[in-house]
Formats: C-alpha cells, sequence, structure tokens
C-alpha cells in the first residue's frame, strides 16, 4: 500500500469526509499532520501545495488535493489503483 499523508484540521468536516474513504478504501494507517495552533507548518503545506486549505492529501509523491478531489479520483476508478501502486 502506497504511503498517504494528509494535512488536516481536527475541525475540519472536509479532512473527516476525506480521511472516512481513505479508510473505506483499505487505508489505516496514514500519516496526518494537524496544523491547528502551527502557523509554521500550516505555511509549509501551502507552500508545497499551493493552497491554504485543509485537507491536502499526497498518495506516494502525487499531491491529490483536497477531499473534494481526492472523492473525484475516487469515482473516476482512480483511488484504489493508485492505493496499491
Amino acid at each position: 500500500m502506497a504511503h498517504v499523508k494528509i494535512y488536516s484540521s481536527d475541525f475540519c468536516p472536509y479532512c473527516t469526509r476525506a480521511k472516512a474513504l481513505l479508510r473505506e478504501r483499505g487505508v489505516h494507517d496514514f500519516e496526518e499532520v494537524v496544523v491547528d495552533g502551527k502557523p509554521d507548518v500550516r505555511a509549509k503545506m501551502t507552500q508545497i501545495t499551493g493552497r491554504t486549505s485543509v485537507p491536502q492529501i499526497f498518495i506516494g509523491d502525487t499531491h491529490i488535493g483536497g477531499c473534494d478531489d481526492l472523492h473525484a479520483l475516487d469515482r473516476r476508478g482512480g483511488l484504489v489503483p493508485l492505493l496499491q501502486a
């Protein structure tokens, strides 16, 4: 299974939805980086992704984007193969 990293917030419903979808697809061990109260971590996330919102999801070295992007990838049938790569 590919390494999954998700930048998230404890108070973000989109983060909760994204993590739930990952778990539904068999990902139970992902790296979660919580940005709450950590402006330096959020700034690093923004520098890496070009986005300020959470979640920001990486599968391997591929930046997926946010929750809507993850769900769209799943609807196209691309999530599971990427996770299995």
